[in-house]
């Protein structure tokens, strides 16, 4: 008899998700019933046009919100039965976050930015660092502060932050949308780049179709579902 290996489980899946918002006095549906599936080193891009709720999903499928009803569940763990807390943690040791606003710390260093995950999880890693700060092309910006770098320089400082930790998987919301179109290619690159060199699976929201030239699933939102 042929062994038959069992089909692997994604790293990432929900299912029947829902969510909806309070405006004004009506209820809003934002998200209706969405799925999805993400595998462990695969780049997914979610599309969209602006009020189609891809941000929405972004933060449910991360554990930054909680869903109306529905699962997420990651590395076989179910998110949504998680405390805030739990979510925390989760977070701090299995995910990496690039939003639009870079979110750096105005007091810390390029390099002590990206380290920042480590120092917060009690293990430092300055080779790491150090890796990073090369890949991203900042070794000479390493003791700048965010006020002296360029928007480009910052979203590469806020990439090598979201990989410093090695996560499983990397949730990035708009990470082109405060940069020109030099900067914003650049960027794009290198993000699916490192990606690439990691294994680390990559969602993105974006809707920026150059964006998809280079997924392995591209998962569009229309109205709350997926079309």
């Amino acid at each position: 008899m042929t062994n038959v290996n069992p089909p692997t489980k994604p790293l990432l899946h929900a299912t029947n998700l829902s969510k909806s918002v309070m405006i004004g006095d009506t209820k809003t549906d934002i998200i209706k019933g969405v799925d999805v599936a993400v595998n462990a080193g695969e780049f997914a891009v979610i599309m969209g046009k602006s009020g189609s709720g891809k941000s929405t999903l972004l933060g449910l499928l991360a554990g930054l919100d909680y869903p109306d009803s529905g699962e997420v569940w990651l590395d076989g763990q179910n998110l949504t039965a998680l405390s805030e807390d739990e979510l925390a943690q989760k977070r701090q040791q299995h995910m990496g976050f690039v939003f639009q606003s870079f979110h750096l710390l105005p007091t810390l260093t390029v390099a002590e930015n990206i380290a920042f995950p480590l120092d917060i999880a009690r293990q430092p890693d300055a080779e790491r660092v150090e890796e990073l700060l090369e890949a991203v092309g900042l070794t000479h910006r390493r003791d700048s502060l965010p006020h002296q770098l360029s928007g480009g320089e910052q979203q590469r400082t806020a990439l090598a932050r979201a990989l410093v930790a090695r996560p499983k998987i990397i949730f990035a919301d708009e990470p082109t949308g405060n940069l020109d179109e030099q900067n914003a290619q650049q960027v794009m690159s290198l993000l699916v780049e490192l990606q690439q060199q990691s294994g680390t699976a990559l969602v993105v929201v974006t809707h920026d179709p150059a964006m998809t030239e280079h997924a392995d699933q591209v998962i569009t939102i229309h109205d709350g579902r997926v079309e």
